[in-house]
């Protein structure tokens, strides 16, 4: 009898959902449509939880188990592209939603990190370890989840906008917007906001924290991983003072960036002018996700940029540099607590670059303490993420 009781009221809960799994699509305003993905059960979620999450990390982290089954969709919405004169384009993004009774849930937005796939990214769940977990620790919590597939990236045909600062905010701020259109159509409400990122996605989170401040957005709190907040700091660490751990693959920030900054800054020839002449085309390939040799990608820096970038002044005052020194995203006066997590051994964010945001916002007169800088221990880049999402969940899981 009571398993009769709950499946009612689950059904009484989801009367858009299951209209939603009918239906290629729902359209729930003119520019804003979500398509049925998939249903996750609470055995798929845990297995996420203690067997791929451990593989992909490379570390055994405790989690919370899964509670409850979620219900997976991809929405479609327009945006602008900014940088382009706000011209408009169509992004997508994730949303998931714990398939319980309650109809008034938190809400965490999570912002991806470096993906080499096009759709190595939150709507494709299945080829997203990263978002996997959240799905499992968040959504099989009761948390709605949401991420949102940069430009470029997803169903996008836009170049991809790598660390190009002001899409990242407006593909997350429009995803917000558009994924509660679609929990309107569903009967349900986000009643506490909250934004997490990873890597790429922690500069993201960050930048996006900006606008929505900004913007009158109330954020309940904002959590960072192994976040590149100022991208100027990261890349002059790889050029002027490498570490002995850095990671082989940081090739692929100077080569992301360079193009991505060529095609949204409108600057012809920039990644020319950064990348060596014989690293050039598969440099344009591996950007344009055009089918390449990942063996002939130099991992020494040195083969792969102009030699003239390893000369700080030039970088500096180049074009290139002066784009990169633009891309931060801790220079104003942060009002919601921030949380920015790092790994002490982290390959690719340095121990200085993980607390700079807490270092630059307590310099700031008597010091804003808002922000925290939270050691993960001796963990690698992925290492200090698996670690750091089961605290984002305490922390977020406060009044």
């Amino acid at each position: 009898m009571l398993r009769i009781i709950i499946a009612l009221a689950l059904c009484l809960a989801w009367p858009a959902a299951g209209s939603a799994q009918d239906t290629a699509a729902v359209r729930v305003t003119s520019d804003v449509s979500y398509e049925y993905l998939a249903r996750w059960d609470v055995e798929r979620l845990n297995k996420i939880l203690t067997v791929d999450t451990p593989k992909f990390a490379g570390i055994t982290v405790s989690y919370t188990p899964a509670r409850n089954a979620v219900r997976l969709y991809r929405v479609t919405y327009a945006s602008v592209v900014p940088e382009r004169g706000n011209k408009p384009i169509s992004a997508t993004g994730l949303l998931a939603v714990p398939e319980i009774s309650d109809t008034n849930l938190p809400m965490v937005s999570y912002q991806h990190g470096t993906v080499y796939g096009k759709q190595e990214v939150p709507s494709f769940p299945e080829q997203s370890p990263e978002t996997q977990l959240m799905i499992a620790q968040f959504a099989g919590q009761g948390y709605l989840v949401i991420g949102a597939d940069y430009f470029g990236m997803g169903t996008s045909s836009e170049p991809e906008g790598y660390m190009v600062k002001g899409s990242h905010q407006q593909a997350t701020y429009d995803m917000l917007r558009a994924s509660r259109a679609v929990l309107n159509d569903m009967h349900l409400t986000a009643t506490r906001l909250s934004i997490a990122g990873w890597s790429q996605g922690g500069f993201v989170t960050m930048a996006y924290l900006e606008k929505l401040e900004s913007a009158g957005v109330p954020v309940a709190a904002a959590a960072t991983a192994s976040a590149p907040v100022d991208v100027f700091v990261a890349l002059n660490g790889f050029l002027s003072f490498p570490r002995s751990n850095d990671a082989s693959w940081v090739n692929s920030l100077f080569i992301l960036s360079a193009f991505a900054f060529e095609n949204y800054y409108a600057v012809p020839g920039l990644a020319r002018s950064v990348i060596s002449d014989s690293s050039y085309e598969v440099a344009r390939k591996a950007y344009m996700r055009e089918p390449f040799n990942v063996a002939e990608v130099p991992t020494d820096l040195h083969k792969l940029l102009k030699p003239e970038y390893f000369d700080a002044q030039y970088f500096a005052a180049s074009a290139y540099g002066r784009l990169v020194a633009q891309t931060q995203a801790y220079r104003w006066i942060i009002k919601t607590p921030v949380r920015n997590y790092y790994g002490e051994t982290d390959e690719a964010i340095s121990t200085g670059l993980g607390r700079l945001a807490m270092t630059y916002q307590q310099a700031i007169g008597a010091g804003n303490t808002k922000v925290e800088a939270v050691s993960t221990g001796p963990t690698s880049h992925r290492g200090t993420f698996a670690t750091a999402v089961p605290q984002w969940k305490a922390w977020f899981d406060k009044p």
